[in-house]
């Protein structure tokens, strides 16, 4: 599913990944953990397409059999498009629309006919208990809604892939549980693969496998 080889990332002089390779399968959940400065979500944001690796050249980066490196910008956004989805701690809904309508952003992004789209969302919300809250925006639901409503959008276009960015960071204890329930069954029911930093201990330790960084390396597997 992943396969990232020799990726380093530099900021001015700041060394922040150094050489880090690892193989990720399909229906994995892989958490990643680590200090802060570790490099976990600079690491995150390359496998996820959102940066890119300082060496290009001596570097690779292959998900679902696509050479990452090689696509150009059009052809970058169309794959994340298609085959991504992303969970961050904030949940970054746009305030000024439904619940509904924020799912159905990335499906109109891939021009997915109107209809189909918030049939799907609708589905979606449905599936994560969130039937009477298709019209609602942001400011009128709980944190957990919110980021329930940020995880049916990142799985509108029934990506390949998840990633998750410290999602239950900003919810309290049982909201927090319920979403890393949720991340399992969403993995049982739909067949993805998650790859989540977090410095939720019980989260880490629920996944398949925990990476582990430090200083800008996997140290332990």
């Amino acid at each position: 599913m992943i396969t990232a080889t020799n990726i380093h990332k530099y900021y001015d002089d700041l060394h922040v990944l150094k050489g880090v390779d690892l193989t990720i399968n399909k229906g994995e959940v892989v958490s990643i953990v680590g200090a802060s400065g570790a490099g976990k979500t600079t690491l995150l944001q390359i496998l996820g397409t959102l940066d890119k690796a300082s060496n290009l050249k001596e570097s690779e980066l292959i998900i679902n059999e696509t050479k990452i490196n090689s696509l150009n910008d059009r052809s970058l956004a169309k794959f994340r498009n298609e085959h991504l989805g992303f969970i961050f701690q904030f949940h970054q809904l746009l305030p000024e629309f439904t619940a509904l309508e924020n799912v159905c952003i990335p499906a109109f992004i891939k021009n997915t006919e109107k209809k189909i789209a918030e049939n799907r969302a609708k589905e979606l919300l449905d599936f994560l208990g969130l039937t009477n809250r298709y019209d609602h925006k942001p400011n009128e639901l709980s944190g957990g809604e919110q980021q329930r409503v940020a995880v049916a959008r990142a799985l509108i276009n029934n990506p390949d892939l998840i990633f998750a960015d410290e999602p239950s960071g900003n919810l309290d204890s049982e909201s927090a549980d319920n979403l890393h329930h949720l991340f399992f069954k969403l993995r049982d029911e739909f067949g993805q693969t998650f790859v989540i930093v977090t410095h939720n201990r019980e989260l880490a330790d629920m996944a398949d496998r925990k990476l582990t960084m430090v200083d800008g390396k996997i140290v332990d597997q």
